[in-house]
């Protein structure tokens, strides 16, 4: 939106990212929406640029009205042209892929459109990100982010662990991937789902203070700091 597109562009030109912190953007995997995204993140000290579309059975059917193959090549052309415009954008980028509505995708197919993404970027382990590519080269080092988001929560959280541990299995690059998962709350199942989400294999959480985010909230990063805490884990949350 316009007013995400000022923020962002007020952010960075007026030097207001602390160098530890990193600015997370989404957009969805139609062009002009990329194409808008990467002027947004112009020149920003470093930029996760977070591609989605949705994959479930009753989206393909009743929303793009697309096959299988169809839906995955919309996945596939977004990660193309972002592969492509981060090597023509000022910045340093990491990339971030989620199949939307991964609670109602069969988890075969959610994996096969998440691996046919990862052969685009070709990640490798050495460097966590992409630095400043004059040109796009398949053999420059860096990590991918695969986020499992559980979009409307119609899985439970034993559900989706068994779900996370499918995909944490069967992704291709899995050593150069950071496994993140997404956990919304319509069930007030976020926190669960987090943490089982990581005991199943997943790398990374994303969340929000309190729950405050999308809908019927995000996961509560607070509590799940202080749940970690009661376990002897030091989450690092100031």
């Amino acid at each position: 939106s316009e007013t995400e597109y000022n923020f962002m562009r007020a952010l960075i030109e007026r030097n207001m990212i602390p160098e530890d912190v990193t600015v997370q953007v989404l957009t969805q995997a139609r062009e002009h929406i990329i194409k808008k995204t990467f002027e947004a993140v112009k020149g920003a000290p470093h930029a996760v640029i977070h591609l989605y579309n949705s994959t479930s059975v009753a989206q393909r059917e009743q929303v793009f009205k697309k096959s299988r193959e169809e839906v995955k090549k919309l996945a596939v052309d977004g990660a193309i042209l972002l592969r492509d415009l981060a090597a023509q954008t000022d910045g340093n980028f990491t990339f971030e892929y989620s199949p939307e509505s991964f609670t109602g995708t069969e988890p075969e197919y959610a994996v096969e459109v998440c691996n046919a993404v990862l052969d685009v970027m070709q990640p490798t382990p050495e460097r966590p990100m992409i630095i400043n590519l004059p040109v796009w080269k398949p053999d420059k080092e860096h990590k991918a982010i695969i986020n499992i988001p559980t979009t409307v929560q119609i899985a439970m959280p034993h559900v989706f662990a068994c779900q996370i541990e499918y995909i944490h299995k069967h992704l291709k690059y899995r050593d150069n991937v950071i496994l993140s998962v997404h956990p919304h709350n319509d069930r007030g199942c976020g926190i669960s789902d987090a943490e089982f989400g990581v005991l199943a294999g997943a790398d990374r959480v994303e969340g929000t203070l309190f729950g405050n985010g999308e809908r019927t909230g995000n996961v509560d990063i607070v509590t799940l700091a202080m749940n970690m805490v009661c376990h002897g884990v030091d989450p690092k949350l100031d």
